[in-house]
């Protein structure tokens, strides 16, 4: 025969079901309320299923259009023979030139950005000792450079400066500032704060405790993010040469305007590889600084 439970541990076992069937009312309600956000954004955007089903043939079709038709027997053979790899990269030397251009930009311009944004980080960092308004200054001047895109500032920049790298450096480099500033306060926010303490109590002053407590702390994190956003500006860097801002961009929107697929996925593919060689050595400069700061 089952024992009948007591008072205080019936009550126990009544408690915790009515806090189970709250929160599963809880989660049930607030899945109802993102499912109801998320259709209401499909129908003010025009995310309709059907016409997503309808233009997915069409994507593989595109694909299939820029596939380099490779043959194995001509695998190897000269630049006059199509089926090959010489034939397929014909433009090779013109396409590394720029190619090695745009990654200049995006390296000078994410150099640049990552500068400015690391002095506008210290005060947006909200643990540093700063007055409260100076976070809030920093943090709004950051929101307003990242949240204008690249491509406008560059159409502003080539106005100005006319066609040419320096309007996509100064785009780029401008919303690199905003975007990694955020991050890097961010990751300033996050440290361990005794380092910083025990600096302060010893007499240092406020920059030196950011130089010997906060910045250590953070370099791997800092490092890490700025070497993404190389990955990111150089994907931008050839993007906004869509509006003459030069590097690879500018060739890309001329092969795409006259369809020549062949040469688009042979820019893509080298785009792709650069950003692969990229991101192994940002692994690499990690690893050291983690090492050398630990």
């Amino acid at each position: 025969m089952a024992r009948p439970a007591n008072g205080p541990v019936a009550r126990m076992e009544a408690a915790f079901c009515e806090l189970r069937r709250q929160r599963r009312n809880a989660t049930l309600l607030g899945g109802a309320i993102l499912l109801a956000c998320l259709l209401m954004a499909g129908w003010v955007s025009e995310f309709h299923p059907a016409t997503l089903w309808a233009g997915l043939p069409r994507i593989g079709e595109y694909f299939s259009r820029i596939a380099p038709s490779l043959e194995w027997g001509k695998l190897f053979a000269g630049t006059d023979t199509e089926g090959s790899l010489a034939f397929w990269m014909y433009r090779l030397d013109d396409w590394g030139l720029l190619l090695f251009e745009t990654a200049q930009m995006a390296a000078l311009a994410t150099l640049m950005g990552a500068a400015a944004g690391l002095l506008l980080a210290f005060p947006a960092a909200r643990n540093l000792g700063l007055p409260g308004w100076m976070s809030e200054v920093a943090r709004r001047l950051l929101e307003a450079t990242r949240t204008v895109p690249e491509i406008v500032f560059a159409l502003i920049f080539v106005w100005a400066f006319g066609v040419g790298a320096l309007a996509g450096i100064l785009a780029i480099a401008l919303h690199t500032a905003g975007a990694l500033g955020k991050l890097f306060a961010d990751a300033m926010e996050n440290i361990e704060m005794r380092p910083w303490e025990g600096v302060r109590a010893s007499g240092g002053s406020w920059f030196q405790a950011c130089r010997y407590a906060v910045l250590p702390a953070a370099a791997p994190d800092l490092l890490s993010y700025a070497m993404l956003r190389f990955e990111i500006n150089l994907r931008s860097a050839s993007v906004i040469g869509f509006v003459g801002a030069g590097g690879i961009g500018e060739e890309l929107y001329k092969v795409i305007s006259f369809n020549y697929y062949e040469e688009i996925s042979a820019i893509i593919l080298l785009v792709i590889l650069a950003v692969v060689c990229i991101d192994l050595a940002s692994e690499a400069l990690r690893r050291r600084v983690i090492e050398a700061v630990s």
